[in-house]
């Protein structure tokens, strides 16, 4: 018997490419999320709509005008899993809400341990991790270094669009 191996998916961007492995096993239903909307095409044309330098990169919900997309239902936090907020990972988006991640997703451009589960509570439940660039992530760094202002009520909004072209999964 094999072991299955973790999917990966390649994210192209305006500013390159990124090839990210998804933790299947340690984070099913994140995972399976994310692919849905991949298989969709849902990501094409969307932007990192939040970039914080020295936090993260967020993307996977607003186009270029910063209109929302419309949604799947959300999704149970996967933030006990036991894996971490480290750089390069990618994590779940969400409100205060513990169970409202939906196609938001973030990529850590440092370690951010307050991000991780540490309690029940909604403010120490922590964000879900469910994946990882084992590519590209001098990409990552040059979208973290981008110039940011506000735009349309949003804060940390590169000034000029860093847009996601397409994620797709790389078939074996």
């Amino acid at each position: 018997m094999t072991e299955e191996k973790n999917p990966q998916v390649l994210m192209e961007t305006s500013m390159g490419t990124v090839k990210i492995e998804l933790f299947k096993d340690k984070a099913p239903i994140s995972v399976r999320n994310f692919l849905s909307y991949v298989k969709d095409s849902y990501y094409d044309g969307l932007i990192f709509h939040r970039v914080i330098k020295d936090f993260m990169i967020q993307g996977g919900g607003l186009d270029a005008s910063m209109q929302p997309k419309k949604t799947k239902f959300a999704i149970k936090n996967e933030a006990t899993n036991g894996l971490k907020n480290k750089r390069g990972t990618l994590a779940m988006a969400r409100t205060s809400v513990v169970d409202s991640a939906t196609s938001q997703f973030f990529i850590n451009t440092v370690d951010n341990a307050f991000l991780d589960h540490s309690g029940k509570t909604p403010d120490r439940f922590g964000y879900a991790v469910f994946g990882e660039v084992v590519e590209g992530m001098e990409v990552v760094d040059a979208i973290r270094a981008v110039k940011t202002g506000n735009k349309a009520g949003h804060q940390d909004v590169p000034v000029e669009p860093v847009v996601i072209n397409s994620i797709r999964l790389i078939e074996e």
